[in-house]
Order: structure tokens, then C-alpha cells, then sequence
């Protein structure tokens, strides 16, 4: 493959000057592993009602009458706490402290939906319990994924002085890109309650109409053909108690995608979507090509829960919607190799990578991470964490850190058990004395300095055991780059010695800032500290001619 977009124009002067044996050296072979604008980034992850407190008038602490929605705390058997009510999470507290996520390396906020949720606690369903999973009863929605306006923003998050627009462009003149969560598949919780409660499986359109209404109903008793609020739903469940939209209306489809749309004039510069798979491709299709008719490129990835890359890659397809997923499978693998990291073999990572010959439609797309709000915490000691960052921000992907992991908050602990607790002002203020926190800003430092990193193809020299080696190369017209990531996952410094595929010229490191100067040939020897991480990069056109063959052979078949 040849990159030729400056060197064409550079080509014709040449020729027309009858400068002709020159035109190849303006040629240049291209090796990437994605061009695809975002990759550059690294994402930050804040449940909204969960980071800070930044105004304390929107708590709206006496809300929900008899079904209150202020905390909701479940204790656990030795005094463990954890909370399904609102706990003060605004968009003041993530603008407040935009400068302490920039400055981590961070340069992307991804927010939990801002969109209006219901006033009370839900009253139907089985009652949530301290652990418990796959039950609304008690709960408010503090997280954002029980709309019933689309359009409009909760009042927990704005504030009087701070609109969505107002917050989306005070980010990005911190340089930082906001990144919207939007859900297709379900509204509220909308039956089983005792009484019906105002809000939920109701849906209102951008005017305040109200459009849908589940009328506190099983699927199976609702009558689209003559009650014009139900044609919304499916009248067959498919989470919990959540309604089911119809997405095969055209109604609802206008009505999803159009608030989309409407997301991104707030200031949205990319989308997560929230259980991707449970909406047919048909969907997702008509609502990318809508997308981005209006806005090119747009970024947009999807959370599709399941461990199977065959299955995941589907939505990556251009014939679906060309839209990138959440690596489950490298999550999976990441915990079986950085949760004990003592005991583990970085080869667990091998597989899940899928450089060559994979589903995906480019691997180099997908978001990368090792634990959520929808799961436990990754359960590993500091150490643990750090070798974690140092995979996450030099492999093949986009890295994504949930809030709290850069000091190990509430690690081990399930969603109901402590996961989505409050991270708060006091910890972010002290975490810049942690151990995680240090060192992941370095490595995020890193990746955000070296291209290679963010863009390049992945050849990997080695995986085993406590040590990985492999390359990042990125070969544009505009940059050559090749940059060479050694790990240690050992307790104790261990020695890296690096022959294969080494070309001659200045290598660097990017955090000791070492420097050494290898012939085509050398051994790039150095020891890599305990639990640590080394990025040699070489400056230059690629040189070596057995990993010109490495990066054409992956470039066909990634």
C-alpha cells in the first residue's frame, strides 16, 4: 500500500521540472495500524452522579416524597456500604476538576447519560439488596439509563449557570473531548409496580409530549394496534422490568436517532452505546449512515456484553452500522494477567489481540479496558493496576480507565457493593501522592507523545511469562515512527535484550529519557524495572527489511 496524498503533487513538479529519477524518493509505503482520528485519544470514564459534588443546589435531596431518591445506602454484612440513590454528581464536578483529568493524560471525559430519568425510587420489581444484580425495586435512577425524555437533561446534573453546551465546550477549550453514553433498547423500569409511578414507562418527546406510556402493563398485555402510547414497546420483555422499545417503528427509530443528532449539537464529540447487541443491525445501520451523513467520521462504540470476539466484531462491519466495540474478550484477558500478575503469562494476551487474520474490522479501533460500572472492580494490588496502565497505553486500541482506578478505589467490589460508590473531591485531591496515579500519568504521557502508540501497527517480538516486547510502527507521508514497549510484570528488574527486527539510528527512551545509538544488527539490551514499563522510539523511514515483510504481511491481513 502506497501513501500518496502529498507525494502525487510532489511527483507532478518533479516530473514537470524533468526531475523524474527523484519522483520515488517522495513515495513512501504506508504502514498503520488505523487512521481513524480517535485512536489518538485515551478516555476517561465518570459516572456522572458519582464523581463530584460541583453544585450542591441540583442534590435535590427531598425528591421522590414517600419514594425517595437521595442515597438509598445498602449495608453489607461488616459495615460496607453502598448507595442506589443520587449522590451529588454534577457536570460542575467534572468541569471543576477537567485540569486534574487532562493533566493525568487523559484528553476524552465519557459520561454516563445526562438525559432525565424519573423523580422517585422504582417501587416494582424485586428489592435491590447489598450484592444483589438484575433487580431495580428501591432504586433511582442515579446512573442515567432509565430515560424518560431523551432530549432533556436531568436536573441532578446542570445547573442554573452551566447548560450541556456550556459544559461540552468549557471541556474542549481543556482540551478534552466529551464523550456521550446513548441507549436504544430500553426506557424505564415499566411494570410490576404496585401503584403506577409518574415518569416510568412514560417517554416525552423534545416539547414535553408525553409520547409512550407503558401504563404499568406486562409486554404481553400491551395493544399497540389501538392504544397509540403502547406502539413504542414490544410486547415481549427484554431486560429486568425495563420497557422495550420497538425499534422496527419508524416512529421510535426518528425519535432515537434524532436525539442523537441532537446530543451532538450539545457538544458530543463521540458516542458509547449501551447495549448495543439487544438492537438489530437494521438499527444501528440507518443510524450511523444518519449520523454521519451530518457529521462525517463520527466516532462511535458499542457495549456488547459478551466474551466472543466472532460475535462482538459483527457490529464492527461496515454492512452494520461500521461501528467499534468494547474489547470484552482483552477485559477478560487483562484480569487473568494483571489481577496476579505474580502468577500470570502475559501469552494470555496473544490470542485476544487479533493482529492478523481477526473478526473485527480493524482491531486497532476498539476501546480497550479492564473493568466498569457494569462489573467488579479489576481486584489487583497497586502493582497489579500499573502493569495493567502500561498494557493498556502502548497495546493495540484505545485505553479507557474507569474514575477511581487511578488510586485502586473500591477495588474487588461489585456494583452493588461498592463499585459505583462516590469517588469525591478528597480523593481526588490526594491522589496525586498514589502509586497508580504516578505511574499511570506517566505511561499517559507517553502514549500521548509517541504516534506509533496511538496509531501504529502492533508486531510483537514476545509474550511470555513476566515479559512482553513488541513494536508500535506508524509510516505516513507526514511521520515515520517505530517504537519498541518492554514490559516487566516481575516483582524485581529483569533484563531485556531486543535483536529482532532492530534498525540502526538514535533510539530514546521515553521515560528516563536515555539515549543509544544501534547499527542494523545490534541488541538493544537494557534492564526493565520491577512492575515496569520502557518505550525505545526510533525517528525515521523503517529500514529493515524482515519487518518491512512483518508490517506489509499484517497490513493485508489485520
Amino acid at each position: 500500500m502506497i501513501y500518496r496524498k502529498r507525494s502525487l503533487l510532489a511527483s507532478a513538479c518533479l516530473v514537470a521540472c524533468g526531475c523524474t529519477s527523484l519522483v520515488a524518493a517522495y513515495v513512501r509505503e504506508a504502514f498503520y495500524g488505523t487512521t481513524e482520528p480517535f485512536a489518538k485519544e485515551a478516555v476517561y470514564f465518570v459516572m456522572t452522579d458519582r464523581f463530584v459534588d460541583g453544585d450542591p443546589s441540583n442534590n435535590h435531596e427531598t425528591q421522590g416524597g414517600e419514594h425517595p431518591t437521595w442515597q438509598l445506602p445498602l449495608e453489607g454484612p461488616e459495615g460496607e456500604m453502598a448507595y442506589v440513590g443520587y449522590m451529588g454528581g454534577d457536570l460542575k464536578g467534572v468541569l471543576k476538576n477537567a485540569d486534574y483529568i487532562a493533566t493525568l493524560g487523559f484528553s476524552a471525559v465519557w459520561l454516563t447519560p445526562l438525559v432525565d430519568n424519573p423523580d422517585q425510587a422504582f417501587t416494582g420489581d424485586e428489592q435491590i439488596t447489598f450484592g444483589g444484580a438484575f433487580k431495580d425495586g428501591g432504586k433511582a435512577g442515579y446512573h442515567g439509563y432509565w430515560a424518560t425524555n431523551f432530549y432533556q437533561p436531568d436536573e441532578h446534573y446542570v445547573s442554573q449557570d452551566l447548560s450541556v453546551k456550556d459544559y461540552t465546550s468549557a471541556m474542549r477549550a481543556k482540551g478534552l473531548k466529551n464523550v456521550f453514553d446513548i441507549v436504544a433498547n430500553h426506557g424505564t423500569p415499566s411494570w410490576t409496580m404496585p401503584v403506577d409511578q409518574p415518569g416510568y414507562g412514560e417517554l416525552y418527546d423534545q416539547n414535553g409530549k408525553l409520547v409512550a406510556d407503558h401504563q404499568n402493563l406486562p409486554p404481553e398485555e400491551l395493544e399497540p394496534g389501538s392504544n397509540p402510547l403502547h406502539s413504542f414497546f414490544h410486547n415481549y420483555p427484554d431486560l429486568v422490568k425495563l420497557s422495550n422499545l420497538d425499534d422496527s417503528n419508524p416512529a421510535v427509530r426518528d425519535y432515537l436517532i434524532n436525539s442523537y443528532l441532537y446530543w451532538i449539537e450539545q457538544g458530543a464529540d463521540a458516542f458509547r452505546i449501551d447495549t448495543i447487541r439487544h438492537v438489530p443491525h437494521s438499527f444501528w445501520r440507518e443510524a450511523s449512515d444518519r449520523i454521519r451523513a451530518k457529521y462525517p467520521g463520527f466516532y462511535m462504540f458499542g457495549e456488547s456484553f459478551q466474551y466472543s470476539a466472532n460475535d462482538i466484531a459483527q457490529h464492527t462491519l461496515p454492512k452494520n452500522g461500521a461501528i467499534s466495540v468494547l474489547d470484552f474478550p482483552m477485559q477478560k484477558a487483562m484480569l487473568s494477567v494483571f489481577e496476579d500478575p505474580a502468577e500470570s503469562d502475559f501469552s494470555d494476551l496473544a490470542p485476544v489481540l487479533y493482529l492478523q487474520h481477526g473478526p473485527y474490522h480493524n482491531p486497532y479501533e476498539l476501546t480497550i479496558f479492564y473493568d466498569n460500572h457494569d462489573m467488579a472492580r479489576m481486584n489487583a494490588t497497586d502493582a497489579g493496576f500499573i502493569n495493567a496502565h502500561n498494557w493498556l497505553f502502548t497495546a493495540r486500541g484505545i485505553p479507557v480507565v474507569y474514575q477511581g482506578s487511578e488510586i485502586g478505589f473500591m477495588r474487588g467490589t461489585a456494583e452493588h457493593a461498592g463499585n459505583r460508590n462516590y469517588l469525591g473531591q478528597d480523593n481526588i485531591d490526594n491522589a496525586v501522592h498514589h502509586p497508580i496515579y504516578q505511574a499511570l500519568k506517566k505511561i499517559a504521557h507517553v502514549r500521548q507523545a509517541v504516534p506509533a502508540l496511538q496509531q501504529g501497527l502492533q508486531v510483537n517480538v514476545e509474550l511470555k511469562g513476566h515479559n512482553a516486547a513488541f513494536y508500535r510502527v506508524l509510516q505516513t507521508d507526514e511521520i515515520a515512527q517505530t517504537a519498541l514497549v518492554l514490559l516487566n510484570k516481575a516483582p524485581e528488574q529483569r533484563q531485556a535484550a531486543v535483536s529482532r527486527f532492530i534498525q540502526a539510528g538514535r533510539w530514546k527512551e521515553q521515560l528516563s529519557g536515555e539515549t543509544r545509538q544501534l547499527s542494523a544488527g545490534d541488541t538493544l539490551t537494557t534492564l526493565v524495572p520491577a512492575n515496569g514499563v520502557q518505550v525505545w522510539v526510533r525517528d525515521g523511514e523503517i529500514t529493515n527489511d524482515a519487518l518491512i515483510a512483518q508490517l506489509r504481511a499484517q497490513m493485508k491481513t489485520q
